[in-house]
């Protein structure tokens, strides 16, 4: 923070605001022509500009520039170098887009790109031009772009409001805060609108469509404001930045700012709407400043900051000794033009003496306009929540005499051994003890009744009020002083100890709670972890409510429309386990989500209710809502426990919001792998369907148009021919089903030892009689026998020898290898087929993959591998591929079962 204006510090710069300037060093500039619509001219006036510094010798070259027809802004980029564009394939079409590399290897002083909002075609680097541009200037390359201000993302959904044109191309608002210039292009509505009727914008055909939706004089003085405003923004911050960045003591009055102090009193609330007024009025941005100080003053300032935040404002808070110092010193840091504080109620001696806040800053902060904004009438308000007390009511009021009575009764015991002044030391620790445990009036009350008893019964005359000679006078004189000294002192730093604790113990809860989030966890344990962290900070017991229509419909599984006034809301989690909220508070907690306010027990709505219930609003609206049932506490939370339970609540509330986007992101995967495998389905379906029934129809219309008039021998080849396709068409059935059962988990285990040699033999035997292939067999003896489901297993294995004979061709050579590896059972099939590629391996037991150098030698669905990986894992095994094995050729399946 800059200097506060104390003569005995110098003025420094700013540390971020250095720091700020040294992140730019080595970086390209970035400079934006922003206007409010297009037609503006700011493709012509950048251009324009480019001519300029090009004729004077610049090095500037044009890497992409949208004329869309415009004769005059055609016209500019003559004589200037313009980069080639990239040339990408895009589903059968050529795209032309912004060559990226091109302008990183001609490394230009200046380069000239065009909409910076455009989204680049698929295949480039970047999704986005300004991520093109942001590697520019990473390779010091300054650039010059256009854009309009509808295209700012935070500016997408007002400009929808307005013209009901949703942008659907946007750029992040960091990036035009990153600009190193930013120049407006702008134009009267009127002059635009003629514009566009003489044809200089859009064609004839789309200016009349133009006219009667976008383009209306409205719209455009609407878009206009933003984008003066937008850059009036941009202005005031380079301003406020260079005054950092240079020590400049503010305020210049170059712009209005409002600053309004926030405080624990009663006039905050009223203070930050007067300065919400003022600030519109002058169409100025706002600050909400709250200043801790250390000795712990009265009141909370979490209702005022939470509706100044309500009301659009920024808020801050600092920690200083000094208030006026500190307002003044963060007024000047941020520029601030005017200064709005509550009157308040300050004390009678500050009254006296001139030392209150506003006249202090009416002394010091000659260069500001000070707003005073009066008490507001407390009738009708609610009474602020009373402050947390170490101590019961009644104990609290029983400590001053307990104490005092305690201290006489130890004197007593002393007397006669000591002197009275050694006695008076014992009603100052007791003075002590009264204002550290119950506040600085009950150590003054101590202090009164110490020394009148220690005066009546202590000190000479005895049984008497009054003081005889100078030396009991001088006595009393210094206990009073150091007794009202000590009260004072002790009595903050009580305070200040209990304030600290309570803020160490937020931190420390949430830290735990932030450790805790680290870990991975789904939304039940979420939820659970979040109802038993705010029970801890709260001191009470808590639950969260979740909306049904978050959740899936039962017994569908598909997702409800999440609609704000459900009314669908039940517990998910609690602490203590089965506090949940009755009939009745249940009603504030629908009105809570409906609103996304707090509901409930000390709130302004329905306070009768037992439950408070406070929102976890996210980006995408209310998450949920934390129940607390604060009618089980004896007193209220104090304001450092109450701003830990809000921090708390933010943190699961963007713990849900991740949980639930992951979520999403967990369903999208699922989908488009479902989609995928749809696809392929189809496809496959498509082509392994259409394949045998042909070779089928074919066989039958030939026996049936020419009958006896076929030789004996094609007549057989053709019914063989058909029953082939058949067993082919039967196959590819049974294997579809096999995928089915498998995915929806519908395999049923039946294992029992199973002697392998048996097994593998039955198996290569039925397979060599229906392919007429010879299969060779190398099983190890004494081989284990693993606990298995014999029909899976001969599955697994004829899946694998069909593959395996498939793709080694006919004259091609299999073998089937059986041996023990440890506790394993091992199972393997070779062939000396092309082989798989590389890059390959690790899909083929995807379905419906099959290699690409393969494809071309045998037909098939690509389900023979996937279903053998399915029914391997079923029964704890595992699978694996091993290509080329020998000269760069052959494949070897290899399956291992534990015994």
């Amino acid at each position: 923070m800059p200097s506060s204006g104390s003569p005995r510090e110098p003025a420094r710069p700013d540390p971020d605001a250095l720091l700020a300037a040294a992140t730019r060093e080595g970086r390209g500039r970035l400079k934006v022509f922003l206007g409010a619509a297009p037609g503006v001219g700011k493709t012509y006036e950048m251009l324009t500009e480019a001519r300029r510094r090009a004729l004077g010798g610049g090095d500037v070259v044009v890497g992409l520039v949208e004329t869309h027809g415009r004769a005059e802004t055609a016209a500019q980029v003559a004589g200037l170098e313009v980069l080639p564009r990239a040339r990408l394939d895009y589903r059968g079409q050529v795209l032309e887009e912004f060559d990226l590399d091109a302008a990183l290897a001609r490394h230009p002083a200046i380069l000239v790109l065009d909409e910076l909002p455009h989204t680049n075609a698929p295949g480039s680097r970047h999704p986005k031009r300004w991520q093109d541009v942001e590697e520019l200037r990473t390779a010091g390359i300054e650039v010059w772009t256009a854009m309009n201000v509808q295209h700012l993302e935070s500016l997408s959904d007002a400009v929808a409001r307005i013209t009901g044109v949703r942008v659907a191309e946007t750029v992040p608002d960091h990036v035009l805060a990153g600009a190193d210039a930013v120049e407006l292009i702008d134009i009267p509505p009127t002059e635009l609108l003629e514009r566009l009727r003489q044809g200089k914008v859009y064609r004839p055909d789309q200016a009349q469509r133009a006219l009667r939706s976008f383009f209306r004089e409205g719209n455009l003085a609407a878009l206009r404001e933003m984008a003066l405003r937008r850059t009036a923004e941009r202005v005031d911050a380079d301003v406020t930045g260079y005054m950092r960045a240079n020590a400049i003591a503010g305020p210049w009055p170059a712009g209005e700012r409002v600053m309004v102090l926030v405080g624990g009193d009663a006039s905050a609330e009223a203070a930050v709407r007067q300065a919400r007024r003022i600030a519109d009025a002058l169409r100025a941005s706002l600050v909400a400043l709250h200043v801790e100080r250390p000795s712990g003053a009265a009141g909370d300032p979490t209702p005022a900051l939470r509706l100044a935040e309500a009301l659009g404002a920024e808020t801050e808070t600092v920690v200083d000794t000094d208030l006026p110092r500190a307002i003044l010193a963060a007024a000047r840091a941020r520029n601030v033009t005017h200064l709005v504080i509550g009157r308040g109620r300050p004390r009678l001696w500050r009254r006296l003496t001139g030392r209150t806040l506003s006249a202090t800053l009416l002394r010091q902060a000659s260069d500001f306009a000070l707003h005073l904004v009066p008490d507001p009438a407390v009738t009708g308000r609610a009474p602020a929540p009373p402050q947390r007390r170490s101590f019961p009511g009644w104990l609290n009021r029983a400590i001053v005499p307990v104490l005092v009575l305690a201290a006489t009764g130890i004197n007593l015991t002393l007397d006669e051994r000591v002197t009275e002044g050694s006695l008076g030391m014992v009603y100052l620790a007791a003075t002590v003890a009264g204002a550290v445990a119950s506040g600085p009036v009950h150590g003054l009350a101590t202090a009164v009744l110490s020394f009148l008893l220690w005066n009546y019964l202590f000190i000479e005359p005895r049984y008497t009020l009054t003081i005889d000679g100078p030396q009991e006078i001088l006595g009393a004189v210094v206990f009073g002083l150091v007794a009202l000294l000590l009260a004072g002192t002790a009595g903050r730093l009580g305070h200040s100890v209990r304030a600290a604790q309570a803020r160490v113990f937020g931190l420390r809860r949430l830290v735990e709670f932030s450790r805790r989030l680290g870990a991975p966890m789904d939304r039940a344990a979420l939820l659970s972890l979040t109802a038993e962290e705010a029970q801890r900070v709260a001191g009470c017991p808590a639950c969260v409510l979740m909306p049904l229509s978050g959740e899936e419909v039962p017994g569908l599984g598909l997702p409800r429309e999440r609609r704000a006034d459900d009314a669908d809301l039940i517990p998910r989690a609690s602490s203590p386990s089965g506090m949940e909220p009755d009939d009745a508070s249940m009603a504030a907690a629908r009105w809570a989500y409906a609103k996304g306010r707090a509901t409930g027990w000390g709130t302004d709505t329905l306070p009768n209710s037992a439950w408070q219930f406070q929102p976890l609003p996210t980006a995408q609206g209310i998450a949920g809502l934390v129940g607390l049932r604060f009618a089980d506490r004896a007193e209220p939370l104090d304001p450092e426990r109450e701003r830990a339970l809000h921090a708390l609540l933010d943190q699961a509330a963007i713990a849900l919001e991740r949980a639930e986007l992951m979520e999403e992101r967990a369903r999208s995967v699922v989908r488009a792998e479902a989609d995928a495998l749809r696809t392929t389905l189809l496809t496959s379906l498509g082509h392994d369907l259409r394949t045998p029934l042909t070779g089928i129809r074919g066989s039958l219309e030939t026996l049936r148009t020419m009958g006896d008039a076929l030789p004996p021998e094609a007549r057989a080849d053709l019914i063989l021919t058909a029953e082939e396709e058949t067993a082919r068409l039967g196959r590819f059935a049974t294997n579809i089903l096999d995928m089915v059962r498998l995915e929806s988990g519908e395999v049923t285990l039946q294992p029992e030892p199973l002697d392998l040699p048996s097994a593998i033999e039955a198996v290569v035997e039925r397979v060599q009689h229906a392919t007429d292939r010879k299969v060779e067999r190398r099983i190890a003896p004494h081989l284990p026998a693993p606990s298995l489901d014999p029909v899976l297993f001969n599955q697994i294995l004829a899946n694998l020898l069909d593959n395996a004979l498939k793709f080694s061709g006919p004259g091609g050579q299999v073998v089937v290898t059986a041996r023990r590896e440890g506790a394993n059972a091992v199972v393997s099939i070779e062939d000396d087929g092309p082989g798989i590629p590389h890059e390959d391996l690790s899909r083929i037991f995807d379905p419906f993959f099959r290699a690409s150098r393969t494809d071309r030698i045998a037909a098939g669905s690509g389900l023979g591998l996937a279903i053998a990986r399915g029914l391997t894992r079923a029964m704890g095994g595992g699978i694996a591929a091993d290509s080329p094995i020998l000269n760069g050729k052959g494949t070897r399946v290899t399956v291992r079962f534990p015994s």
